[in-house]
């Protein structure tokens, strides 16, 4: 579930024209042109500034003099460069220290002191390290999970959980007697884990149910997790698809994640090479047209894949990534460490609706902090924001924000409200909806069952065909 998005109203002011402000540091680079005559504690003092000269006396003593001066002049003139050099160099290292200062003041305060940051930091490294294209989904989420948990979590005993589930199912299916090797029988098999009671081994099962209470997990972040689902045995949209595919994963199949509105779900190709999508909160399959019925996806968020597209595993990466800033924000708060994971995710997948939500949401919690190092205390007046005129990083951060607000209505978002969303899986539960999958579910069953018939026929043939031919022998010719 995606958590819904907080967002200023838009700064829709011009930075020309604004009033003179004051007393707000600034600092410019040194250069030569303005280098001052400095003294120096070792070369500009006038006991050490001039040399001491000789006696005039003959020829002799006048050439004498005369070398001696043009040797004065050129000390004088090693000690002035030594000088403007120690110059240059103090200024510049002021310079340095002055930039640091200002440039530290247009970032969040940093949240790296408090207990438990150090695990998000092991995290995005650990996630930095996996194959963007070849990596485990199990893997992957429990980086995340486990970092909110501080790393105190066990990824052996949750990875052997998921395994066991899907040798399992395996095993069901070889007991009905149906293809393990069909990528439609094998995702049958798993939406029925999720959607219905059945016996696992040995032990009965209980079709997940989903959570609705905190299902954005604004609360409990925990309610977004996987481990919390497979806990308990409730989830929401969130859950449920991330482990459908931790089970797709194990039983050597594909299934990809897709987003809906506040929503995410199940695409996978059935045995006719269609795309079926597998909505694991009601446990049905439904039609494109049912989830455009939404009413929140303009023809834009389709035409720019943000809607209904199955994720490749290095999109899929950036909403890892995603989760990993966004549990930071629940347990910490905003600093740069979140700018820095949604950058990457966004860099695995610019058009990630998810990483492009938070990502605005973080700008504005950075432009609120400079705004208010500025004295600005109402970004909605225009009096009061045009105490940053003569400051370039906090206009630009300015621009930057309303930018990220222009990519995203761009992208052809628009605001789902709780409500809204409710009410869409609610008529999702309908009878008629839920008569057309077990329709759907059947057609895939036929369809498949009919492709095994025809494997196994080819299948005696060719055995038939290998076998050598025997032909009898005629006793009377012995």
């Amino acid at each position: 579930m995606m958590k819904k998005l907080q967002v200023l109203p838009l700064l829709c002011i011009s930075v020309c024209g604004l009033g003179q402000i004051h007393n707000f540091p600034t600092s410019q680079a040194p250069n030569q042109s303005n280098l001052g005559n400095f003294s120096n504690s070792n070369y500009g003092s006038s006991a050490r500034s001039v040399v001491p000269s000789i006696p005039h006396g003959g020829l002799y003593n006048q050439k004498s003099s005369q070398v001696d001066q043009q040797n004065q002049r050129m000390v004088q003139e090693d000690f002035k460069r030594a000088n403007q050099e120690q110059e240059l160099i103090a200024k510049q290292q002021e310079y340095t220290r002055l930039q640091s200062s200002e440039d530290s003041s247009y970032n969040l305060p940093s949240l790296s002191g408090k207990a438990g940051t150090q695990s998000y930091y092991d995290a995005y490294n650990q996630l930095a390290s996996l194959n963007t294209d070849n990596y485990s989904v199990s893997e992957a989420n429990f980086i995340v999970e486990n970092a909110y948990y501080n790393n105190k979590q066990n990824f052996n005993q949750f990875k052997s959980g998921i395994q066991k589930t899907a040798k399992q199912l395996l095993q069901k299916m070889k007991e009905r007697k149906e293809d393990t090797e069909s990528n439609t029988d094998k995702n049958l098999m798993i939406f029925e884990y999720f959607s219905k009671n059945m016996k696992l081994g040995g032990v009965q099962h209980k079709a997940y149910k989903y959570d609705f209470e905190d299902y954005m997990g604004q609360k409990d972040h925990s309610k977004m997790f996987v481990s919390k689902l497979l806990k308990t045995g409730s989830g929401q949209c969130h859950s449920m698809p991330l482990l459908y595919l931790m089970l797709a994963e194990e039983m050597n199949t594909e299934a990809s994640l897709a987003y809906a509105p506040n929503h995410t779900y199940i695409k996978f190709l059935d045995g006719e090479g269609e795309w079926q999508n597998a909505e694991l909160t009601n446990g049905i399959f439904t039609a494109n047209s049912l989830i455009l019925e939404s009413g929140y996806i303009k023809s834009e968020a389709l035409q720019n894949d943000i809607y209904m597209k199955n994720l490749s595993k290095k999109e899929l990466l950036a909403q890892f990534y995603a989760d990993l800033a966004n549990g930071y924000i629940h347990k910490y708060g905003m600093d740069e460490f979140v700018g820095n994971t949604l950058d990457k995710a966004l860099e695995y997948s610019p058009n990630n609706i998810y990483a492009n939500q938070l990502k605005s949401m973080y700008q504005q919690a950075r432009l609120a902090y400079v705004a208010g190092q500025l004295g600005v205390t109402d970004l909605e007046n225009p009096e009061d924001l045009k105490k940053i005129r003569f400051y370039p990083q906090a206009i630009a951060l300015l621009q930057e924000t309303k930018a990220q607000f222009n990519t995203i209505d761009n992208l052809g978002f628009v605001m789902m409200p709780e409500g809204a969303y409710e009410q869409w899986l609610g008529n999702m539960k309908g009878e008629a909806n839920r008569q057309k999958s077990e329709e759907l579910a059947e057609r895939m069953r036929q369809v498949n069952a009919e492709k095994q018939k025809q494997k196994q026929q080819e299948t005696q043939r060719k055995t038939q065909e290998q076998k050598p031919k025997y032909t009898p022998i005629d006793p009377s010719k012995l």
